[in-house]
């Protein structure tokens, strides 16, 4: 498995020393540009069918965790995204080592299977995790490891960065380019203060992780959901969800790694490693790999122009909407700079539920 590179952990840590504006003005939101190479495991789902061809169709994030096994979120694959069932959508891609989504190079792999949690819960959403067969290989070096149960990498306060090419400012201004941003692991009370439970969703600390920074300004959003949360050259989480983009005391939810490798390798046809773990001495000392990565959160670019809105608001999914859709829908009103509306709170995903 790959760990974090050296040029990629003096970025790093050049995103989490750099202050954050008041106005977050760098995307993934307050974040900055990273070559796919410094992060090969950072892979963009695409369907230009559904999302039209500008940024090659990309609606959604990846996490390349085996030869051929990409991890995403559930609700990238789901018809309110799609606009159909999954195994209808026929164009389906993940997109690897591509520098800008508007040229051609790296590569684009058709799916083998796609397998998505049956268990995930729309109402809390609670098991957001989907797992994508490839049908070529890609380097063995490019995969990510998992960080398992009991890695110090999951204590609060430990530099993480979210990997995407979502929504910039939170007004539909999606990056042509890989994002990250520096942020830092949560306390889960505090995320449980913020997530109490309502339309958004619930916080559970058990299969859920929660990163951003406490003043707010950095952060996932639209178009970011599935993709990768990094902390020492592992696999920490998933972008899955939250309450607009950035807002201080609104940290990102992510699918928590360690909860989910069971089900990681029973539907992988790769040998998918979990990372030794990180002792707490070890963490703090410094000298085990790099410093976090950039994260990300249920923000889909949201569903196809054939979709079905629900009836009830969902906190933001991450998921990147439909060109087509983008051109039928008014453009939507000032939502500051962490990308939601003034009042209430949305989930980080389709764009219809903000």
């Amino acid at each position: 498995m790959r760990s974090l590179s050296y040029p990629l952990a003096g970025a790093v840590a050049l995103l989490l020393a750099t202050p954050v504006p008041a106005q977050a003005d760098l995307a993934v939101v307050g974040g900055q540009s990273v070559r796919a190479a410094e992060a090969p495991w950072a892979v963009a789902l695409a369907s230009r069918q559904r999302f039209g061809a500008a940024r090659s169709g990309q609606f959604c994030g990846g996490a390349l965790v085996g030869q051929r096994t990409v991890l995403t979120a559930a609700h990238c694959l789901s018809r309110e995204v799609l606009g159909t069932d999954v195994a209808e959508a026929k164009d389906l891609r993940v997109i690897y080592g591509r520098d800008d989504l508007r040229g051609v190079s790296g590569t684009e792999l058709e799916l083998r299977a796609t397998w998505v949690n049956p268990n995930f819960d729309t109402e809390t959403n609670e098991g957001d995790l989907a797992v994508l067969t490839l049908k070529d290989p890609l380097p063995h070096d490019s995969a990510i490891a998992l960080a398992q149960a009991g890695d110090a990498v999951y204590r609060t306060g430990t530099p993480t960065a979210v990997y995407g090419w979502g929504d910039m400012f939170g007004n539909g201004t999606y990056s042509e380019t890989l994002r990250a941003a520096g942020l830092v692991v949560m306390d889960d009370a505090q995320c449980e203060r913020a997530y109490p439970g309502s339309a958004e969703g619930v916080y559970r600390r058990a299969t859920m992780l929660c990163a951003g920074l406490p003043a707010g300004g950095r952060d996932a959003c639209q178009g970011d959901s599935g993709g990768p949360l990094v902390a020492r050259g592992r696999l920490v989480g998933l972008v899955s969800w939250g309450s607009g983009c950035a807002q201080p005391g609104h940290p990102g939810v992510y699918t928590r790694i360690s909860a989910a490798i069971a089900q990681v390798k029973a539907h992988s046809v790769d040998t998918v490693k979990a990372a030794a773990p990180i002792s707490p001495a070890e963490a703090e000392s410094g000298r085990v790999g790099a410093p976090g990565a950039p994260a990300a959160r249920r923000r889909d670019r949201g569903p196809a122009p054939q979709a079905v809105r629900p009836a009830r608001p969902v906190t933001r999914s991450h998921a990147t909407r439909p060109a087509s859709a983008r051109a039928q829908r008014p453009v939507s009103p000032p939502r500051g700079a962490a990308g939601q509306w003034s009042a209430g709170s949305h989930p980080r995903g389709p764009w219809w539920r903000q």
